[in-house]
């Protein structure tokens, strides 16, 4: 067989995906329900704003099961054989975003007075903190919008990596003066400082953009990967409610969702802080005060720490991308609850959400609030934390195999 044959074979498309298996009424009903009453628990709680911001969760949610959207398992694919098609779905979920981010930014447009990215330092914090989330997300199984819609989904599994993200967030909170000067000693570079402004920014990160697309389409042709694996889908228009969507069509409507967000709340969409607050919240409600640990000193901070957590934005989104992902799921078939766990995965994923919780401490974000929403942002720190989560990606998956994880292989029929 020539060489030419070989790259052939090994281009060859999936298979055509199965079909999607039976809905799950029950569990749909239960999530329909469950989505009202919390919705209506905001809207009393905090008012029609955090309300709409709840709605945009359940669409985040939704968006992140029928796309299978993953920044886990695209970095996994890109450093284990090569595949970059899902990396390239990032890039367009971010060129859309900074587009969107750029006119709402630059105009001032905004529902909460003017709107602010996120702009952080690029320094130490994030070079140790997004390192550690990569090696972690690798381990634990997923990222944090993963581990959400994952959680919602009836992923058993995956409780354990929230249980350690939850962990690693309580412990970061003890650690915040340290965590607050290793994220001073880098600059803050935002692209829009420039004569330029903001359609400047827009320019530079579309050629950081394409030339990230450009680099992944050499390596694909170079390591010829195996294609990525399709999910069970409906055809037709049930496809909308029962199968998979593209990964172009998720990208688009996270970058849509996101800018959303930014105009609602004068902020970005972000997850993991409120991962700190839950714990938090959880031990108080078990007899532990950890509200004079450093981090919850800081007035701010400990003013969401009296208040409820439906009133907390991160919060109120976290519920309504599971609950979300829990409807999506039940309707398409594929919630199922794992009962038994075997014990290297579960230690596994409490040790990756672990190391998830400091590292987003430590980089002030995570795959979303870091990464998606930094460089929609224009800021220099979310380019750099991709770069770092890849570097740590390639120690995830070395160390994956201890915890019975397999990595894919260029010899696959698919990733």
């Amino acid at each position: 067989m020539s060489a030419v044959d070989t790259i052939s074979e090994q281009r060859t498309p999936p298979p055509a995906p199965p079909a999607a298996p039976p809905a799950r009424p029950g569990v749909v009903t239960i999530g329909v329900l469950l989505a009202v009453v919390v919705g209506l628990a905001v809207a009393h709680e905090a008012g029609w704003k955090l309300a709409v911001l709840y709605v945009v969760g359940l669409a985040l949610g939704t968006v992140l099961f029928h796309s299978r959207f993953g920044f886990t398992s695209a970095w996994r694919q890109l450093v284990a054989v090569g595949q970059g098609r899902a990396l390239r779905a990032h890039m367009l979920m971010l060129a859309v975003a900074c587009a969107l981010f750029a006119v709402i930014l630059g105009a001032g447009l905004g529902l909460s007075g003017a709107p602010e990215g996120t702009v952080a330092p690029a320094g130490l914090g994030v070079i140790l903190g997004s390192f550690l989330f990569g090696v972690g997300m690798q381990v634990g199984g997923s990222c944090a919008s993963g581990t959400l819609f994952a959680v919602g989904s009836g992923q058993t599994a995956i409780l354990y990596t929230l249980g350690g993200f939850i962990a690693g967030s309580v412990l970061s909170a003890f650690l915040a003066p340290w965590i607050s000067a290793l994220q001073k000693t880098g600059p803050t570079v935002s692209f829009a400082d420039t004569p330029l402004g903001y359609p400047g920014a827009l320019l530079i990160s579309l050629v950081i953009i394409g030339a990230v697309v450009a680099v992944s389409l050499a390596v694909e042709r170079r390591r010829t990967p195996p294609p990525v694996e399709a999910p069970p889908t409906a055809r037709g228009l049930l496809r909308v409610l029962r199968g998979s969507w593209p990964l172009w069509a998720g990208a688009l409507l996270l970058a849509g969702l996101n800018a959303l967000t930014l105009f609602i709340s004068g902020g970005p969409w972000g997850i993991t802080s409120a991962f700190g607050l839950w714990g938090a919240k959880f031990l108080g409600w078990i007899g532990i005060d950890i509200s004079d640990a450093p981090f919850w000193a800081i007035p701010e901070n400990a003013a969401k720490l009296d208040a409820s957590v439906l009133a907390d934005k991160i919060s109120v989104m976290d519920f309504g991308i599971m609950i979300g992902a829990l409807i999506a799921s039940a309707a398409a078939g594929a919630f199922v609850l794992h009962r038994r766990i075997p014990w290297r995965l579960a230690v596994g994923a409490v040790l990756g959400g672990v190391l998830m919780g400091i590292g987003a401490r430590l980089a002030g974000g995570c795959n979303i609030g870091a990464y998606f929403s930094g460089i929609a942002s224009f800021s220099l720190h979310g380019w750099l934390w991709g770069v770092l989560a890849i570097a740590g990606t390639y120690a995830g998956l070395l160390l994956r195999p201890l915890f019975g994880l397999g990595n894919p292989k260029p010899t696959d029929a698919v990733c």
